[in-house]
């Protein structure tokens, strides 16, 4: 026991004593938080972005007017030139493309004849615009053909805003369900990337060490199956002081920027909220207070406590394969045919993940592979943000560490072999003969 302790000191020291490790846990969540404020910046622009765009109207319908009320696109009537002169004007410019009305008898043939010219393929946003205007407009034309009195039919339209709240009465913001699905998904997504980062640090460790001719020495001092346990269990408690620290940092910065937008992180039953702006508009502000009163109303410290739970329990099993396949080969190069296996089930793990609980979190295909030990890691943290039943996540973790002791006594045959085992080609047939030793 004191033999394993020292390699589990050591491995552990060794991790957290490395600069890039140290560098990276503290400055990770601000390049997370980055990375996410950049995207939607540049979603944003994107979105905002005017694109330029001429049109032809043979139809005689249509006027500057009715393209006026569309921001995002800036128009230039085009018909008096007709339409092959607009044709060369708009390949010559810098603008987006040429729209094309006919003239047809009917507004059916109308809507079927409309054209759009471009040498680049148009944005998808612009075409859906383009769409929206037209499609209003004929609409119109085409009530009136039939008599029907469009101002009446402007006044008989309702605009519908559902309330959302439970039973109680508590309100609910409609944003919470999207919010659950980005803590799903991103907690799921992370398990994935740190049981491959962290499985990956082990299966190197075990090769640069046999490469170098080290466990020759270390192997003549303790056991096989203490040394393999030791470098994962002091590669685990790494991640997990990683863990620790980027969970502190994440709740400082989340406190600090309710502080900052004047958001209050308690609901006093009023939903005020202080922002500076004498002008904003007060439905705005209860709206924003209401999805922060949901957001500090979902089980996140739970939710962070079931993360390491999973994380550790989805690292142990897999870097146990991953340290018997280090021990089976000579290089790193080797190992290519051994990962395939054990990278399917993560990444179908992420697939079932997003396909259905998204959709349906409490269906039978999320539950089932919620319980699964080589997918349960990633599909149950998912589940997790919507509600799951407390039996369904001890009988998945208590599958989990089943499952862990299992692979573990396959692992550890494999790692006493290979460990000293040099020179040869490693395949299937072979690792089967050593797990039968």
């Amino acid at each position: 026991m004191n033999k394993l302790k020292l390699i589990i000191q050591r491995e552990f020291l060794a991790k957290v004593r490395n600069r890039t490790f140290i560098v990276m846990t503290f400055l990770s969540p601000v390049l997370m938080i980055g990375m996410i404020a950049l995207v939607a910046l540049l979603t944003k622009s994107s979105i905002e972005k005017k694109s330029s765009v001429a049109f032809v109207d043979d139809s005689g319908l249509f006027s500057k007017d009715d393209f006026i009320k569309e921001k995002s696109i800036s128009f230039e009537n085009l018909t008096e030139i007709g339409l092959e002169r607009a044709k060369v004007l708009v390949r010559e410019s810098s603008q987006e493309g040429l729209l094309y009305i006919p003239a047809e008898q009917g507004i059916d043939e109308i809507a079927k004849g409309v054209q759009f010219f471009s040498d680049e393929s148009p944005s998808m946003i612009t075409i859906s615009t383009l769409e929206s205007i037209l499609d209003k407009k004929l609409e119109n034309e085409k009530m009136k053909e039939l008599g029907l009195d469009l101002i009446k039919l402007e006044e008989s339209k309702v605009d519908i805003d559902i309330k959302l709240s439970n039973f109680s009465g508590v309100k609910s913001s409609k944003l919470i369900n999207g919010i659950k699905i980005g803590i799903g998904m991103g907690a799921g997504y992370l398990i994935m990337m740190f049981i491959i980062i962290y499985g990956a640090m082990v299966m190197r460790s075990v090769i640069e060490e046999k490469t170098s001719r080290i466990i020759e020495v270390i192997i003549s001092s303790v056991k096989p199956f203490q040394l393999m346990m030791g470098k994962i269990l002091g590669t685990a408690a790494a991640g997990l002081t990683q863990f620790i620290i980027w969970g502190i940092l994440l709740i400082v910065i989340f406190v600090g920027s309710s502080y900052f937008f004047g958001v209050e992180l308690h609901n006093n039953g009023v939903g005020v909220q202080q922002m500076g702006m004498e002008h904003m508009d007060q439905i705005a502000q209860n709206d924003t207070q209401l999805l922060f009163d949901e957001l500090m109303g979902l089980p996140l410290i739970s939710t962070f406590i079931y993360f390491i739970l999973y994380f550790l329990m989805g690292y142990l099993l897999y870097s146990s394969l991953y340290a018997a396949i280090g021990a089976a080969v000579d290089n790193e190069t080797d190992t290519q045919q051994f990962m395939l296996p054990i990278m399917l089930p993560l990444m179908l793990g992420v697939y079932i993940g997003f396909a259905t609980v998204i959709n349906d979190p409490h269906g039978t295909v999320a539950t089932v592979f919620s319980m699964i030990p080589f997918t349960s890691p990633i599909v149950m943290l998912m589940r997790i943000p919507f509600g799951v039943p407390w039996w369904q996540i001890l009988m998945s973790l208590s599958l989990l560490f089943l499952s862990f002791l299992g692979i573990v006594w396959i692992a550890a045959k494999i790692y006493r072999v290979g460990i000293l085992m040099y020179g040869k080609k490693i395949n299937y047939k072979e690792l089967m003969k050593w797990i039968r030793y």
